[in-house]
């Protein structure tokens, strides 16, 4: 069976060891691998890299992607023969599966590409942690240890300078990473897309910290947060339809506001793309290794429009049509939960 292997969307820890994970199983398997390069463009343009044992066994501690990626939409409105073109090209190359490996745009296109006939098996990869039918996806722990890190850092210049201390993380409609980071570094506000943005309510409760006596604060907001004051005529989208996060400076709107409103000097910093590279963590290595195996099997038993999934500490099969069904975003009550720790 040959079997082609692509990877889309954000870049993120543990894509590496997945990839790794999905060859090395599939040649045990019998399996012939081709790489396609930067995503869906890969296929749509044939492009493509040898995918075998000796380029993939030592990639386990590798950021980023060995195939690189792109976020290329084979389905876009304007584009309507990209998607007949992939499958075209599908049949040229001579493959016989296609593995696809991203978050939630990513497998949309392979359960799309699945409906119009293609043989396709997904891996979930998300650094948000906001796909459903999984509870947990590499990348997310990777990108926390990094953000948590840096955390601590502005919590200890933010010290000696009695300064407020603004960290703006990755989330785009889901606030996973900038929960686990507050709750992990200790972060005195958490500002997630999930839940309003009270501004008043949060300088109230940094300035009561303040008047106590402790002499520094940190906030730590998800890049996604609704904030409607902030001007966005010249924001532009991607080719999924989803807003250039950057061009909102969330957290320079967060550090003035917070200036003007509590009296105290407040800086802000922006983990951005940080936070998607450098090695991953042992549990995501270990988890985009087992999901990467489990895919290599749903090919060989032909469980096609199928994904690799994390459910509870065992990695199974779970249509992909649930994955992109909806976004997998923090409850309510998980939120509230930590409010009580962070609000005193």
């Amino acid at each position: 069976m040959r079997v082609g292997v692509l990877t889309g969307g954000g870049d993120c820890p543990g894509l590496n060891p997945a990839i790794r994970g999905v060859v090395m199983r599939g040649l045990q398997h019998g399996f012939e691998f081709v790489g396609l390069e930067l995503g869906w463009k890969g296929l749509l343009e044939k492009r493509t890299v040898p995918l075998n044992l000796e380029v993939v066994e030592d990639i386990i501690r590798l950021g980023g992607t060995m195939l690189g990626s792109s976020r290329t939409n084979p389905f876009r409105k304007d584009r309507a023969e990209d998607a007949e073109r992939c499958v075209q090209n599908f049949r040229e190359l001579g493959l016989d599966a296609l593995v696809a490996l991203g978050g939630e745009d990513t497998l949309g296109v392979a359960h799309k590409m699945f409906r119009l006939g293609l043989p396709t098996v997904g891996v979930p990869k998300t650094m948000d942690n906001d796909l459903e039918g999984t509870d947990c996806t590499f990348g997310v722990d990777s990108a926390v240890s990094v953000a948590v890190d840096a955390a601590d850092r502005l919590i200890d210049t933010g010290k000696s300078h009695r300064r407020i201390m603004v960290l703006e993380v990755m989330g785009r409609h889901a606030g996973w990473v900038a929960l686990y980071t507050g709750l992990a570094a200790g972060a005195d506000w958490i500002l997630i897309p999930e839940v309003p943005v009270d501004l008043e309510e949060m300088c109230r409760a940094l300035r009561a910290k303040w008047e106590r006596g402790r002499h520094t604060a940190l906030v730590v907001a998800s890049e996604g947060i609704e904030l409607p004051v902030l001007d966005t005529e010249d924001i532009t989208v991607d080719a999924f339809g989803h807003v250039t996060l950057k061009q909102r400076r969330v957290a320079e709107f967060l550090a003035h506001e917070i200036e003007e409103r509590v009296g105290i000097e407040t800086r802000y910093a922006v983990l951005g793309h940080i936070q998607r590279g450098g090695a991953p963590t042992a549990f995501d290595r270990i988890l985009g290794t087992r999901v990467g195996l489990r895919a290599a099997d749903l090919v060989r038993d032909q469980q096609w429009g199928m994904m690799a999934a994390l459910r509870g500490t065992e990695v199974i099969a779970v249509p992909l049509e649930h994955a992109v069904a909806r976004l997998k975003t923090v409850p309510l009550e998980l939120y509230e939960e930590a409010k009580s720790i962070f609000s005193q």
